[in-house]
């Protein structure tokens, strides 16, 4: 029997009842499917070319019917946008471009009314340089108590012209910007992890940790479920800023604990977030952006008394091979286990290339890649590899059109590009924008169905036979495969939380493994391999054929078996 794609139910409208048991599911994020939505990328409500919360409400019974658990959005602070709103200049209201806070609000209740649990981004390690204690800290001069809020220091030198320490921003260029002061004089320096435009706050004071604890009770108020928190290696710095001495680690995933990221300080703050977290019901959550060294480090942002989930880098970093993969499974279930916290697995979000367009290439180019490969061989990787990701215990995250099986866009003009690391001279590549650009909707209109005014990054030629519409229900589409799977995961008992797989034996570059009556096979080879056919396929990516008891799984296919 020749198997392109099984069919799974088709997901269900919500009744109010179904509604009322996913709020009253304890511990949900053990085993949830979160979508991160872009908000500048996913549906725009007023024709500006920008997407907004409006766009977004109106797209969640699309989300509903995906199967995903909960949304998350990236920031939709008031900002001045110099880095996609990871540069908030106030953190209780809403930029005008995505709406108002009554907007977040209607959103907020339609996701519940709707079954689906809202998470926000948090970004506590820096602030906009336009946020009001910052221009205050500037216009007072030095001695500003309102400095001390921040990382404000003389240069060396003879007349303070250098830098204060040899630290370097992720974006490039030094991390440490020379201010005018009020008389018009060259001042003191300014520590800035990202771009200028994002001093650092300095957790030491703590007028901080007071604003922080004040803005997460604000957002629990307005019914959110929790928050992501952005750069949460960050924030504590080693006692006296102490020089790198090498530039080997400016890299967000290093191999080492450097004075600026994953210092022991930052778990103090996050028990004190826990405490807070923990007065509110309906089960609220913390998940950890903590680029760290290796996972058992990631570990320590999950304790009991601390966050409730970490991304895992070291997951989404690793290529298409069976051998590395088993490797990092089993490293990570190894090291969630001890802390009682589920693992969670991603493949793309909206700082890295598309897994679709990672996999089209070879192997070690790292998770920015400005090539798009073989489109065809990076498809039939990326739904094999949303498979696996799905089986494996835990929680799953989605980046919005992956479902679509989009690429990253690696030729974007360089006059429309608004990565701010792609004007400075090193750190990040600076082509993020190729995984942002507004995915499509529909087949025709002005952009493919995002809105009515075009986009604010081109969309590629052939979007629209990627959209929603082109893909809805055609059998085998990439859609329908992650429509399937997500109904699947949630009717099969032995999928979603847990914490170990049992791995059987397999053919060299193929993953087997059981979980209870399920069984997941992942061929990450070239070629068709022959495996024991465990039973009833419930759903795979590609081709399998069926002879007697043994199956014949395609080139970079992951298949579903139930053996009960």
């Amino acid at each position: 029997m020749s198997q392109q794609q099984s069919a799974a139910p088709a997901p269900t409208p919500t009744t109010d009842s179904a509604v009322a048991t996913v709020a009253r599911r304890r511990d949900w994020w053990r085993d949830a499917v979160i979508y991160q939505v872009y908000p500048r990328s996913f549906a725009d409500s007023n024709g500006d070319g920008m997407g907004d919360l409006e766009g977004i409400r109106s797209r969640l019974p699309y989300l509903r019917d995906l199967g995903v658990d909960a949304v998350w959005l990236s920031p939709f602070y008031a900002s001045p946008q110099a880095d996609a709103g990871y540069d908030v200049a106030d953190y209780r209201a809403v930029d005008p471009m995505f709406g108002t806070l009554l907007d977040a609000d209607a959103l907020i209740r339609d996701a519940h009314a709707l079954g689906l649990r809202i998470i926000v981004d948090l970004v506590p390690n820096h602030s906009s340089d336009q946020h009001e204690w910052f221009k205050r800290a500037l216009a007072e001069g030095p001695g500003s108590p309102l400095r001390e809020r921040y990382h404000f220091r003389p240069g060396k030198g003879e007349n303070g012209e250098l830098p204060p320490n040899d630290w370097e921003s992720i974006f490039g260029g030094p991390a440490w910007t020379r201010v005018t002061e009020p008389d018009g004089t060259p001042g003191e320096w300014y520590l800035h992890l990202f771009a200028p435009e994002q001093p650092d706050f300095n957790w030491e004071h703590p007028a901080v940790g007071d604003e922080f604890r004040s803005i997460l009770r604000f957002w629990l108020d307005m019914g959110v479920d929790g928050f992501r928190i952005d750069v949460a290696h960050g924030m504590v710095k080693a006692e006296g800023l102490p020089d790198l001495g090498s530039h080997d680690e400016m890299r967000l995933l290093g191999n080492d604990v450097t004075p600026f990221f994953d210092q022991d300080g930052v778990h103090d703050i996050y028990r004190q977030w826990r405490l807070i977290l923990d007065e509110y019901s309906g089960e609220r959550i913390f998940v950890a952006e903590a680029w760290t060294p290796t996972v058992e480090r990631t570990a320590n942002y999950v304790r009991p008394d601390e966050l409730h989930q970490a991304f895992n880098f070291q997951y989404l970093a690793t290529h298409w091979d069976a051998a590395e993969l088993r490797a990092v499974v089993d490293r990570t279930l190894d090291s969630m286990r001890p802390v009682g916290a589920p693992a969670t697995w991603v493949l793309s979000n909206h700082d890295v290339t598309r897994h679709a367009t990672r996999f089209a290439n070879p192997a070690g180019l790292g998770t920015q890649i400005r090539k798009a490969g073989d489109r065809e061989l990076g498809l039939r990787r990326a739904r094999a590899a949303t498979l696996l990701m799905l089986a494996l215990p835990g929680s799953a995250y989605v980046y919005q059109g992956e479902e679509l099986g989009l690429p990253d866009v690696v030729d974007l003009p360089d006059e429309v590009r608004q990565d701010p690391a792609y004007f400075r001279g090193a750190g990040q590549d600076g082509f993020r924008d190729g995984c942002r650009v507004p995915i499509p909707w529909t087949r025709e209109g002005s952009s493919h169905g995002f809105g009515d005014g075009g986009s604010w990054l081109p969309q590629p030629e052939g979007w629209g036979e990627l959209s929603v519409e082109a893909q809805t229900g055609v059998p085998g589409s990439t859609l329908e495969m992650y429509r399937s799977a997500l109904a699947v995961r949630r009717e099969q008992a032995d999928l979603g939380a847990g914490d170990a797989v049992e791995w059987l034996p397999s053919p060299e570059g193929v993953l087997a493994f059981r979980r209870g009556d399920f069984v997941c096979v992942a061929n990450t080879t070239g070629a068709p391999v022959a495996v024991p056919a465990y039973g009833r396929v419930l759903i795979t990516s590609g081709e399998v054929e069926e002879t007697g008891g043994e199956a014949v799984v395609a080139a970079d296919t992951t298949v579903w078996w139930t053996t009960a």
